[in-house]
């Protein structure tokens, strides 16, 4: 089954509820924009392509429940929505473009009925090109591993973080799919383990065999030799960050994932970034990329357990900036790029 998609009989979004894995794989309706948005904020829906998809679905689920006399009131009514939307979430660039992408096309509608059936193709559309493009994606990417490797990867990049299929994991389902024998070490991804119950998960369920790691074994590993390539996914790529991170550009993606390119650099180990063209942004600078600091709370209990002092301050921030210079290729469905990158392609 697909990530996220809309259940025509309830007239909702239906998802795979995240947040119950490793222990339960369930579904969950959010059958209110209030719902919906509570899903990305929880992480019940999270990676980037799932989220662009959300937050079009949003906009289709808004069409549905409201109701007006006229379709400008109506229009007013889901933008007020949409606008709550989009902010549930503000590094990953692909949940605001998902709500654009599904308003613009509700704007065309003259009658309320229209309005709602274009915002819902709208949604549709970008789910299924969804699909597509991360097909592209791991077709281009199998071509950079061996018959035998052993890739590495850092949070979940696979099925459930996008409509289907998945990008750093899509890499290794299409290289298996060619006759590859990929292997993959994941790592655990602190604070919210979204490597250790949802890759581990997903990869298991696909027969991968895996091996799981805490974050801070994966320096250990490389040195080792363990690692032939390291992949991931991203939540926001920014082409021109002259000021901070040097002309060739940034990648912002799930907290630690600058740490594992330093040291795969420093074992001379291919850093790969796989991920839609969606996820560039041609023309924002990284000072204008907010990165989301999560819930202390986060750091202060696990799974409800205490495990620091409740007065200890916290920083938890969701993601982090690795420089451009770090990545050896960026995969889309376009093809494989070399940084340094010409900007002109992904504007």
């Amino acid at each position: 089954m697909r990530t996220i998609s809309w259940d025509a009989d309830r007239e909702c979004v239906e998802m795979v509820d995240q947040t119950a894995l490793p222990a339960d794989f369930r579904t969950y309706h959010a059958e209110t924009v209030p719902e919906l948005i509570e899903s990305i904020e929880i992480l019940r829906v999270r990676g980037a392509p799932a989220l662009g998809a959300a937050g079009a679905y949003g906009v289709a689920l808004s069409a549905h429940q409201r109701t007006a006399e006229n379709s400008g009131s109506l229009l007013e009514a889901i933008e007020d929505d949409a606008s709550k939307i989009a902010a549930a979430r503000p590094t990953a660039v692909n949940l605001e473009r998902g709500v654009t992408a599904a308003l613009e096309a509700a704007r065309d509608g003259e009658s309320n009925a229209v309005v709602r059936g274009l915002a819902l193709e709208s949604a549709e559309t970008l789910a299924d090109r969804d699909v597509e493009r991360n097909k592209a994606i791991g077709e281009y990417g199998a071509e950079l591993l061996g018959q035998d490797d052993t890739v590495m990867t850092h949070c979940n990049a696979g099925a459930l973080a996008t409509v289907d299929w998945g990008t750093a994991l899509g890499v290794v389902y299409s290289a298996r799919e060619a006759g590859k024998s990929i292997d993959v070490i994941a790592n655990e991804t602190r604070p919210l383990n979204q490597g250790s119950r949802i890759t581990t998960t997903e990869l298991m369920e696909r027969d991968v065999p895996t091996r799981l790691i805490p974050d801070n074994a994966s320096g250990l590993v490389m040195q080792e030799g363990e690692v032939d390539a390291l992949v991931v996914g991203a939540d926001r790529i920014i082409l021109d960050a002259a000021e901070q991170f040097g002309e060739q550009g940034v990648v912002f993606n799930k907290i630690g994932t600058y740490k594992h390119a330093v040291l795969a650099n420093r074992h001379d180990i291919p850093f790969i970034v796989a991920a839609p063209r969606s996820t560039i942004d041609a023309s924002s600078s990284p000072e204008e990329v907010q990165i989301e600091e999560r819930d202390p709370s986060e750091l202060h209990e696990i799974y409800g357990t205490q495990n620091a002092p409740k007065e200890v301050p916290v920083r938890n921030p969701a993601f982090d900036a690795t420089p451009m210079e770090l990545v050896d290729y960026l995969v889309t469905e376009r093809g494989v790029f070399e940084p340094p990158l010409d900007v002109s392609p992904f504007e």
